[in-house]
């Protein structure tokens, strides 16, 4: 019976020991947009890579929410919900948003994350200032 016990409490612990492998675990918190493919972004948008496995963020009209669930350094966005608001800039919204559903892969360095597609194109986020 103790050993049972023992082996059941393992179980609950266990996932909290592990750490989290998507980008979030690697660059945890919230990002600015500085470039989309080299060109300076002077819309406010964010990337928030605050919970385990999920990226959230603002747009220059909606909030958007995903799941992420590749290992660093790849990435793999799942489906990306938004709200619905429309706004001047909603055509660079989009944009930016069927851009980040296709990004694979990711570089953290230092205040820096730039994500990346086989295509060549990129993203580029500094982190936000606290």
């Amino acid at each position: 019976m103790v050993r049972l016990f023992a082996f059941l409490t393992a179980l609950l612990l266990l996932p909290s020991c592990m750490q989290d492998e998507t980008l979030s675990g690697y660059a945890e918190g919230l990002w600015v947009l500085t470039e989309q493919d080299g060109i300076p972004v002077t819309a406010a948008v964010t990337l928030d890579l605050s919970g385990p496995g999920q990226i959230s963020g603002a747009a220059p009209c909606n909030r958007y929410t995903a799941t992420q669930s590749a290992p660093y350094p790849w990435v793999a966005i799942g489906p990306i919900a938004a709200t619905r608001r429309a706004c001047p800039d909603l055509q660079a919204e989009q944009a930016y948003l069927a851009l980040l559903a296709q990004m694979t892969l990711a570089e953290v360095s230092g205040p820096v994350l730039i994500l990346s597609n086989d295509s060549g194109e990129t993203l580029e986020f500094r982190r936000a200032q606290p």
